[in-house]
């Protein structure tokens, strides 16, 4: 463990040097992390964490895995960076794995740095394949925020980017605790829905319209899962109408929904697949565009017009390699189920006991908490885009005074630890969240 000195001077120049991403640079107080284990990490001063957001839901594997470290290592001692024009053994591997695990209509993989330039080089493929300009997404989504895909993004953090690109359009999904309206069943939702957005495309021009873009459960901003028939129902408007079906699975991707993508859980076959975090889980930055085989085709005459100097960086592609063996390895997709069921338990269980709590949402290993004033009116803890008492700051505050790290979005607490979590290791955690719930039930009844 450093010296406080050591650790206080590491902070003074972190501060000093570094631009914290979303944060007014004057408010923050970065811990200085000194190492990390499997799904926890210790601070400066020996305090351990949880991680309970795998990070920034991408490190599925935990904290310190070998086989991936060893990978890269291997990989810098025999070639560390080819450019993206010549074949490589690990680029060449890692590319058929990619293809393999995904649905079986997929044909090829364009590897990008990250989720954000894989939505971007998604856009353009979608464009250059269909001749069209529109580009449809959701309002409660996160995309990303480069250019391209914050003009996809629905939420706040767009709006830096506007004026916007032309052609973007955006729907609202089918968010059942916030609609306002009590549906029958999921089925008559999921039509209310489509219908919306299939008038919506007609009322555009359907023939403008170039691709659907969907967080295939919507992440960051609240764990939103679609009901049944949703998706299938968004797969058909796009066959009605010569649409591209992207489905973004940076967050759900690689095991997280306890399915290799979480398109699987409801049996639907988009044209794209973006990806990113889970496929290396961070130890080397890597995402891409998974596209049919109908897509790759084209460009056998027609030129792709994407590049990037790191696309298919070596280093990274080891990386992936190794972190697919280890899923397979160590059953982790399985294990995101298995875990994710007894999550869906204790989530229910917290739901009951308190009166905060007005809506767990949860699939395998990714869940949230959503917080209200009151459970009958579904009255949200703060108004959206506002939080004068910063009260779920101090929530997070707290659960991290106690070691269960996470983060959180307008009125929902994220829960998605690592796929290595373990029964007794959940438990514990949960019981953490657990208490910290009670404050904010004394502070709802002031």
């Amino acid at each position: 463990m450093a010296t406080i000195d050591t650790a206080t001077e590491i902070k003074a120049i972190d501060k000093k040097y570094n631009l914290h991403s979303w944060s007014a640079q004057g408010n923050i107080n970065p811990k200085v992390i000194e190492k990390a284990e499997g799904i926890y990490f210790w601070d400066s001063d020996g305090k351990k964490y949880f991680d309970m957001s795998s990070q920034l839901v991408n490190l599925n594997v935990g904290h310190g895995n070998k086989k991936i470290i060893d990978a890269i290592k291997n990989q810098a001692d025999k070639m560390a960076f080819m450019g993206p024009g010549f074949a490589v053994d690990v680029r060449a591997k890692l590319a058929q794995k990619v293809v393999e695990k995904a649905p079986n209509n997929m044909g090829k993989v364009f590897f990008t740095l990250g989720g954000a330039d894989a939505n971007e080089n998604a856009i353009k493929i979608a464009k250059m394949f269909t001749g069209r300009n529109k580009i449809f997404s959701r309002y409660r989504s996160y995309h990303g925020a480069t250019y391209g895909a914050a003009n996809l993004t629905g939420e706040p953090r767009r709006y830096v980017s506007e004026p916007g690109i032309p052609g973007f359009i955006k729907f609202f999904d089918p968010y059942l605790y916030r609609a306002g309206i009590e549906f029958k069943s999921e089925v008559e939702a999921s039509k209310y829905f489509v219908d919306k957005l299939r008038e919506q495309i007609i009322y555009e021009g359907s023939e403008s319209v170039a691709a659907i873009f969907l967080e295939t459960v919507t992440g960051s901003n609240g764990v939103i899962i679609p009901p049944k028939g949703y998706l299938k129902g968004v797969r058909e408007i796009c066959d009605e109408f010569g649409i591209m079906m992207v489905c973004d699975e940076v967050m759900t991707g690689w095991g997280r929904t306890g399915e290799w993508f979480a398109v699987n859980n409801w049996d639907v076959k988009p044209d794209m697949i973006t990806f990113a975090k889970g496929i290396t889980c961070g130890y080397v930055p890597l995402g891409g565009v998974i596209v049919d085989e109908k897509i790759s085709k084209y460009f056998d005459n027609n030129t792709l017009m994407c590049g990037l100097t790191y696309n298919a960086h070596p280093l990274a592609c080891a990386a992936g390699i190794a972190t697919i063996e280890v899923y397979e390895e160590e059953n982790l997709v399985i294990n995101s189920k298995k875990m994710g069921k007894i999550l869906g338990e204790l989530l229910e269980d917290i739901k009951e006991k308190h009166v905060a709590v007005g809506d767990v949402r949860y699939i395998g290993l990714f869940s949230a908490v959503e917080l209200v004033k009151n459970k009958n009116s579904r009255e949200p803890l703060v108004p959206y885009g506002k939080d004068p008492e910063k009260i779920m700051s101090r929530i997070v505050g707290m659960l991290k005074e106690k070691g269960f790290e996470t983060y959180s979005h307008e009125n929902s607490i994220l829960i998605a630890p690592p796929l290595i979590i373990k029964e007794d290791e959940l438990r514990e955690a949960m019981g953490i969240f657990d208490k910290v719930m009670c404050f904010v039930d004394e502070y709802i009844k002031k």
